[in-house]
């Protein structure tokens, strides 16, 4: 007597890594992060939400190490990076596989700030088409009222990457306790493709 197998489907779990931007510490206290980390668990992925080394300066030497090793990033990886944490994101993009990237007030320059020059992230041209050619997709929010970043900084990352562009009015640097712009684009991605 015969009998049909059913397949069970699991849905796959997702590891995303949440970077922070420099000054934060403890970071399950700042902005956004430990509120998104709890989104993703709840859905069903693994949330990484680390205290970074070197968290004033944000040095890429220190904080590109700590992403592969102790965060244990790999290529089907997601990565959402805010400010420092979004240079990190693409820094590493440039070497890396990820399945994505959400940057969250990413700019491409120090802006004349001598503790941003110090991190390392600006010292050399982006390497745009290697970003793109390491990333399944990206995603990146921005704010006309970043009272950090200029537009032409945002845009420019936007062109760059040709990323999926979310510039909102009323965000400033996206320092809030919630963003759920911001689970809102990045659930979409974690649904099974």
């Amino acid at each position: 007597m015969g009998y049909k197998s059913r397949k069970v489907l699991k849905r796959a779990m997702t590891k995303v890594l949440i970077v922070p931007g420099n000054g934060c510490t403890p970071v399950e206290a700042c902005n956004w992060y430990a509120w998104l980390a709890e989104k993703i668990r709840e859905a069903g992925h693994e949330a990484i939400l680390r205290d970074m080394p070197d968290p004033y300066v944000a040095r890429e030497s220190v904080w590109l190490p700590f992403i592969k090793g102790e965060m244990g990033c790999d290529e089907q990886s997601i990565i959402v990076g805010h400010s420092s944490g979004a240079e990190a994101a693409m820094r590493l993009a440039e070497t890396t596989k990820l399945r994505g990237l959400v940057l969250v007030s990413a700019c491409v320059t120090d802006l004349g700030d001598d503790n941003e020059r110090a991190s390392g992230y600006y010292s050399r041209p982006w390497a745009w088409a290697q970003i793109k050619a390491n990333c399944d997709w990206i995603v990146q929010f921005g704010s006309p009222d970043d009272p950090f970043l200029p537009a032409a900084e945002q845009n420019q990352v936007a062109e760059g990457l040709s990323s999926e562009f979310h510039y909102l009015r009323g965000r400033g640097h996206y320092m809030r306790e919630e963003e759920p712009v911001i689970w809102s684009a990045l659930a979409a991605k974690l649904v099974p493709q």
